[in-house]
């Protein structure tokens, strides 16, 4: 049998000592071994590599204990240990995550979780890009420091726990400047913080309400495509609901992936987009724009870096964008968002001329590129109780995909 106890620096409890005190084999890291009371002869693998004490507890016959941080089935070795067929029974501690929230006096139901740990950090940053309440699990060699580089031009603050439950925890908190500009301990977790909290939308509640799918959850905006009418547009060309969702099943904007919207205007596309999650940076060019995009964004509780500037050399430095949208510019645009190979890019364009050099500049630039001429009529009461069809100006939308 194999036992997984999770550790937090409390003693352990009597199932898990006792799990301990029959063990003839116990695999953990080095931290871990250290820290557990192991029985007098008993075998011990020190984790690195994982394949090998996967294969020792696969062969062993008798009880078997693996040592885990806090909370094994919460990004821990549990997993590793189902994918590979191993039965276990789970002893969890205190979670990293909820010890930091407790240390900051926070809740954290309404927070993300993410992990930098052997994957991408680009999804974890976006995620702390676009939401206010974030917990991420670092690993060495991507920590606070490089988290905090990674988070400048947003507001965010850092609240960095390290060697929880130990005698040498330290909790700070500190902006991602001071964060980028130093060195932290391992291991450690990283709450990342927002000026307001978390918007989760009206169809969110707790306990979830059950329904004929059962119980649901927060899930993403409860209807996308707004209307004109929900974006204050003074001032600015609006892209319009129809042209919006097509481009947004397009963009495909998710939680841990980066938008930009270049040629804001309204900043209705970017806005959209927050509102599934994705983290966003808005470009636009005039100043009174910039501030619309703005009040548009905290009209829908939605977060959006706004850069005032004209592309293509207002995106110089941004973070690399997983989706472009380019509502505004030529060419010279259309190469320049291109440059850092984002997966999806989408351009509108109400001019005819434009589109076949736009077409032209993402071909030349790499991409496999195919559009359509979005044309709508809308219905318009008259009197009576008919209706006449409006029209809609028609707007030629291109997508494109690195080839």
């Amino acid at each position: 049998m194999i036992t997984v106890i999770g550790l937090d620096g409390s003693p352990l409890a009597s199932r898990a000592a006792a799990a301990m005190t029959a063990a003839t084999l116990v695999v953990g890291g080095r931290r871990q071994l250290a820290a557990a009371p192991l029985p007098a002869g008993v075998r011990t693998i020190t984790l690195g590599p994982l394949a090998p004490a996967l294969d020792a507890l696969a062969a062993h016959d008798g009880d078997a204990v693996v040592l885990a941080s806090g909370d094994p089935g919460f990004f821990g070795i549990l997993r590793c240990l189902r994918e590979r067929g191993l039965a276990c029974t789970v002893l969890p501690a205190v979670s990293s995550v909820a010890q930091a929230f407790g240390r900051a006096g926070l809740p954290w139901d309404d927070a993300q979780v993410v992990s930098a740990h052997g994957r991408d950090p680009r999804r974890a940053v976006n995620v702390c890009r676009a939401h206010p309440k974030v917990a991420v699990l670092t690993c060495p060699g991507w920590g606070p420091a490089e988290l905090g580089a990674a988070l400048a031009g947003w507001q965010r603050r850092l609240v960095v726990a390290e060697h929880l439950a130990s005698p040498a925890e330290r909790v700070t908190e500190c902006s991602p400047a001071e964060a980028a500009a130093r060195g932290w301990d391992d291991p450690n977790v990283v709450l990342v913080l927002g000026d307001r909290p978390p918007s989760l939308g009206p169809g969110w509640c707790w306990p979830p309400p059950a329904g004929p799918a059962g119980p649901a959850g927060p899930a993403g905006p409860t209807g996308w495509a707004l209307a004109e009418a929900d974006f204050d547009q003074r001032d600015a060309v609006i892209t319009k609901a129809e042209v919006r969702a097509l481009a947004l099943a397009r963009l495909a904007p998710a939680p841990g992936t980066l938008v930009w919207d270049v040629g804001a205007g309204t900043g209705s596309v970017g806005v959209e987009c927050a509102r599934f999650g994705a983290a966003v940076v808005a470009i636009e060019r005039d100043p009174r724009r910039c501030e619309r995009v703005r009040a548009n964004a905290r009209r829908h509780g939605a977060d959006v870096r706004v850069v005032a500037g004209e592309a293509p050399a207002a995106l110089a430095g941004l973070p690399r964008p997983d989706a472009v949208f380019v509502g505004g510019g030529g060419p010279a645009v259309v190469e320049a968002v291109a440059a850092p190979r984002p997966a999806r890019i989408v351009v509108a364009l109400a001019a005819v001329e434009r589109a076949g050099p736009a077409r032209d500049a993402l071909t030349a630039a790499g991409y496999a590129a195919d559009g359509a001429l979005v044309q709508s009529a809308r219905l318009v009461p008259l009197p009576g109780g008919v209706h006449r069809l409006d029209p809609v100006n028609p707007v030629f939308l291109l997508w494109a995909r690195p080839q």
